[in-house]
């Protein structure tokens, strides 16, 4: 057990799942990963690059994941923005990597869950609760991007990436995996057979491969498959509970505390996480509301997860949105609405 701050922590875990390139433009509150992984990864025999802009991030993430090397990148929302281009070409062209958005808030929901390039993709997206959720998740990721072929998000925020608590670092064994007979190792060269990750010529004129109609279409149904076996989801007291709370990341964690003392006090309240925000948990989502008079979503935004919500819900004139905008002046931090007396405030005065 180590006391580490959260970008250190999630950085020592990629590296135990051996994550061995990491690529990235600083902006806070990703910073501190990106000097934590510019220091331990060279340590780890790996290789850290400090790129002149996101973009050039992406893609050498890109490039260095093509070999076969568990690579990744990352930035907060804003950086991510750049990379949309290069994150559904990674998904189209089945090139697993990890990208970490350590975002400003809690307003990055659509961009993680919808993505903004082009084709028929999504991208698994994790939101931990706490940093020691987060250690976990890191090394899930790499083991899904592997598996899948696929890029795939942690979605982080300041108060993981800053807070300072006691982690158990550990390589973690989620089972198997395909070989990487894909990989552009240079094996191939001379052959007639070697290999390319482009999906608008798959395969040398010799070999000519499914070309991209084919291709597209089985990654789209890698995708369907991705959806109905990925999804992961945390709840609690849902069964008698007359208010189910909604929440996701660092937020369900004061959700979950404030439920907590309304139980205590007799209040029928429970609460429900979606663990992968895509694939999002619909099915369980459907029975743990089913008997709910009440379901409130809370985010910190204006209302993104509230969509997948309305989609959902078992009763969808029971939603009430009691989140919102709440940005500290900074604009690196939550504002006021994640007081727990302000939140438990909310979810009193909905449940009236």
């Amino acid at each position: 057990m180590e006391l580490l701050e959260g970008s250190a922590a999630i950085a020592e875990s990629a590296i135990a799942a051996g994550c061995r390139f990491f690529a990235g433009y600083p902006m806070s509150p990703f910073t501190g990963l990106l000097e934590n992984m510019s220091h331990k990864l060279p340590a780890a025999g790996g290789v850290f690059i400090n790129a002149e802009s996101e973009i050039e991030g992406v893609n050498m993430a890109i490039g260095a994941a093509a070999t076969g090397a568990r690579a990744a990148t990352g930035s907060c929302g804003q950086g991510i923005a750049l990379m949309q281009e290069a994150i559904a070409e990674a998904a189209l062209n089945e090139t697993p990597m990890v990208v970490f958005n350590m975002a400003r808030n809690q307003q990055d929901y659509f961009q993680c869950t919808r993505g903004g390039g082009w084709g028929d993709y999504r991208t698994i997206t994790l939101a931990p609760k706490d940093v020691p959720e987060a250690v976990e998740h890191t090394q899930r990721l790499f083991h899904l991007a592997d598996r899948y072929r696929a890029p795939v998000i942690l979605y982080g925020d300041p108060l993981i990436a800053q807070t300072r608590v006691g982690v158990e670092i550990r390589k973690r064994d989620f089972g198997p995996l395909p070989p990487k007979d894909w990989a552009l190792d240079g094996s191939g060269g001379g052959t007639g057979r070697s290999r390319q990750i482009w999906t608008w010529a798959m395969g040398k004129a010799t070999d000519p491969g499914p070309g991209p109609d084919r291709h597209w279409r089985a990654v789209a149904t890698k995708f369907q498959t991705i959806e109905d076996a990925e999804q992961l989801h945390e709840q609690s007291d849902v069964d008698d509970a007359e208010t189910v709370v909604v929440a996701f990341g660092s937020a369900a964690k004061f959700v979950e505390y404030v439920v907590r003392e309304l139980r205590a006090e007799g209040h029928k309240v429970g609460w429900f996480r979606p663990i992968t925000l895509w694939p999002f948990p619909g099915a369980a989502l459907t029975e743990a509301t089913r008997t709910a008079k009440r379901v409130l979503v809370f985010e910190l935004n204006a209302g993104q997860m509230l969509d997948d919500v309305r989609m959902h819900a078992a009763d969808r004139s029971a939603i009430r949105f009691i989140g919102g905008v709440s940005i500290a002046e900074s604009g690196l931090a939550y504002g006021e609405l994640l007081d727990a007396p302000v939140l438990r405030n909310l979810i009193l005065e909905a449940s009236r």
